[in-house]
């Protein structure tokens, strides 16, 4: 991984809701409508969680020497990532890096193990679960692996980093949101997300909340938004990567922070069977 980062408390702003710039037409979302006010809630990270990579490193890999020169690197700002992201596509576009072997190398990421049968269960159960990606990735990014891999209708939502090509065909792209948060990256903090949208939606279903909220992620950026969520939830942390360790520290500490269940995972089997179980509590 190039870099990825950090943990947060809550301080909601005014949330902005990303536009759309890569495609004529973004991928078609669930509509409230079709799914008739399903009992679940689900998030989902984007990077290594429903991908099995990270796709800036993805891109990067485009350079001839499939690495970043010394000054770039040295250029990082703990907890501005986003800033160092915009720094990486325009070195791909001044190296001649186009946008589509951009969209081409992100659409053939491929996902992690046993995701697309969890997202098959999903939507064989779709009027039970609501689905939301919110990533630090950015639109065109998601955008285009969910078209490629036939997901976009599975989702009532995309929270990411908006961007679009620019006349140079370099990818530009802006933060999704300012926050409070101190221990989140300046662009994002998931919680806010979070809680801003359960409360909106929860308005918009006549003030019939969910039963129950997931949250599936990896990174050190994802323990953040589980604060938000209660003790009849799941925070499904992937083994051994920084979410998952961080919650572990954090339990052994007997921190109150976390309310939620914990479920470890390595492939999309393990979030599968809980689900399941969840389901036969009907």
């Amino acid at each position: 991984k190039i870099f990825r980062g950090l943990n947060c408390i809550f301080h909601p702003p005014q949330l902005k809701t990303p536009k759309y710039y890569c495609e004529e037409r973004p991928p078609k979302m669930a509509s409230s409508s079709t799914t008739n006010n399903p009992r679940f809630l689900m998030f989902f990270d984007f990077d290594e969680t429903m991908i099995s990579e990270n796709s800036d490193d993805t891109v990067v890999n485009l350079l001839p020497n499939q690495q970043l020169p010394k000054w770039l690197l040295d250029s990082y700002r703990e907890g501005h990532y986003h800033e160092f992201s915009g720094k990486i596509t325009a070195y791909l576009a001044e190296q001649g890096i186009t946008k589509d072997a951009l969209l081409s190398a992100v659409q053939k990421i491929p996902p992690n193990a046993g995701m697309l049968d969890l997202f098959r269960f999903l939507q064989s159960h779709q009027q039970d679960f609501e689905l939301v990606v919110v990533s630090d990735a950015n639109t065109c990014f998601i955008e285009r692996w969910l078209e490629h891999n036939k997901l976009g209708h599975l989702f009532r939502k995309v929270f990411t980093n908006p961007s679009h090509f620019d006349d140079s065909g370099r990818l530009v792209l802006q933060p999704f949101h300012s926050h409070s948060c101190p221990r989140c990256p300046d662009n994002m903090c998931k919680q806010v997300i979070l809680r801003e949208y359960m409360a909106g939606r929860e308005k918009e279903r006549g003030g019939v909340g969910f039963q129950r909220v997931f949250y599936a992620g990896d990174g050190s950026n994802d323990v953040c938004p589980t604060r938000a969520l209660g003790p009849q939830d799941a925070a499904f942390a992937r083994r051994d990567y920084p979410m998952h360790k961080l919650m572990m520290e954090m339990q052994q500490s007997e921190s109150t922070e976390i309310k939620a269940n914990v479920v470890p995972w390595v492939t999309g089997a393990d979030i599968e069977d809980y689900l399941a179980k969840i389901m036969k509590e009907r």
